[in-house]
């Protein structure tokens, strides 16, 4: 095998496609980027749940392909000079080449490398702008505890022209409502998403239109000459729409970036458990957090209060992810009591807020 290719466009794909190498490979191989040249440069990685590959143009002079250690690769490629790079490669050992300086990496057995997924079939596509903010209002709300995997996940449901994301911990649901083109009038579909790696594929997809592709418990996002594929988890999930429904006897409404602000300063002098307080009065609410040994905050802010005065306490990072979430000007909490959730929304005037977020109160001592 030998081509040349540009030593940005390489640094770049074999940037990319280690992102999605595993930390602790099941076996050796696994830590490897497979190289073919053909048409053109692919590279690909797979940890047997997860696939992706970039397609690069490359000046292939003899078609072939090679395994290579990827996370070395990555660092060479990212180290060389701005001139073209020149890959060799025979049996045992590629040479890599780029200006005076020169690599000899050992390969790996191709044949021992796994046969990466195809693409599953297209069920629509979406704007990788939309796509990528849609991620991350759900996805800080996932779980971090492998122990029940599906809570680390993100719940996708298809009908027709309208995607809906949500995500869980328990203590938390966020949920995000967006149009797309589907492949088929009158679509319908459901699945649970690793929200790692459907992260990844938001940050790194979002450049141009996504396609995305469902079947045989396999997810795939294409864009731009990038593809990753995931295995699914299982499709057990919550009944996160009944919990975000409901009548709500309080609601207060704030602007989004003063209230948002406010709440990062004044946690700089809460404990890792200390709460943050919030004291609802009509026109205006206080925030408030401290009282150990660092000291206390207080900020008041302007509100528009309907209904009951009412204190209620969160934790702090829990509140933050979800008005980061907000895409409006102005946040809307809707509240029960100081005991129950509270229902975080966009006030996006007449319509229905596409974003929503749920999260538990903590008791007040």
């Amino acid at each position: 095998m030998k081509f040349r290719v540009d030593h940005e466009v390489l640094a770049e794909a074999v940037a990319w496609a280690a992102r999605m190498l595993p930390s602790r490979p099941a076996v050796p191989v696994l830590s490897c980027l497979l190289l073919e040249a053909g048409e053109d440069l692919v590279l690909s990685a797979f940890d047997y749940d997860v696939s992706a590959r970039i397609r690069v143009d490359a000046d292939v002079s003899e078609p072939g392909r090679v395994l290579l250690p990827g996370r070395v690769l990555a660092e060479i490629a990212r180290s060389l000079p701005g001139e073209a790079v020149e890959v060799v490669a025979d049996g045992a050992e590629a040479v890599l080449t780029c200006g005076s300086a020169t690599f000899d990496l050992r390969t790996m057995p191709v044949e021992d490398f796994p046969a990466l997924p195809a693409m599953p079939p297209k069920a629509g596509a979406v704007g990788g702008g939309v796509f990528a903010s849609a991620v991350g209002q759900v996805a800080p709300a996932a779980s971090r505890d492998e122990t029940l995997p599906m809570l680390t996940g993100v719940r996708v449901d298809i009908s027709g022209e309208s995607v809906t994301m949500a995500a869980t911990d328990r203590y938390r649901i966020a949920a995000r409502e967006f149009d797309w083109r589907p492949e088929r009038p009158g679509v319908e579909a459901a699945a649970v998403i690793p929200a790692r790696v459907l992260v990844e594929a938001a940050r790194s997809l979002r450049g141009g239109e996504v396609t995305v592709g469902l079947g045989d418990g396999i997810a795939g996002f294409e864009s731009a000459g990038r593809s990753i594929t995931v295995r699914l988890l299982d499709e057990q999930f919550i009944d996160y729409r009944s919990r975000l429904a409901g009548d709500w006897s309080i609601r207060a409404d704030l602007r989004t970036a003063p209230f948002l602000d406010a709440i990062k300063r004044i946690r700089l002098v809460a404990e890792s458990n200390t709460a943050i307080r919030l004291s609802f009065t009509p026109g205006r609410v206080t925030v408030q957090a401290g009282g150990g040994e660092v000291g206390r905050g207080t900020e008041v802010l302007d509100a528009e209060l309907s209904g009951d005065d009412i204190q209620i306490a969160f934790q702090s990072q829990f509140l933050l992810d979800g008005l980061a979430g907000v895409g409006t000007e102005f946040v809307r909490l809707n509240l029960e009591s100081p005991t129950r959730p509270a229902l975080i929304a966009e006030v996006p005037g007449d319509a229905e807020p596409e974003f929503r977020y749920l999260v538990m109160s903590l008791r007040q001592v």
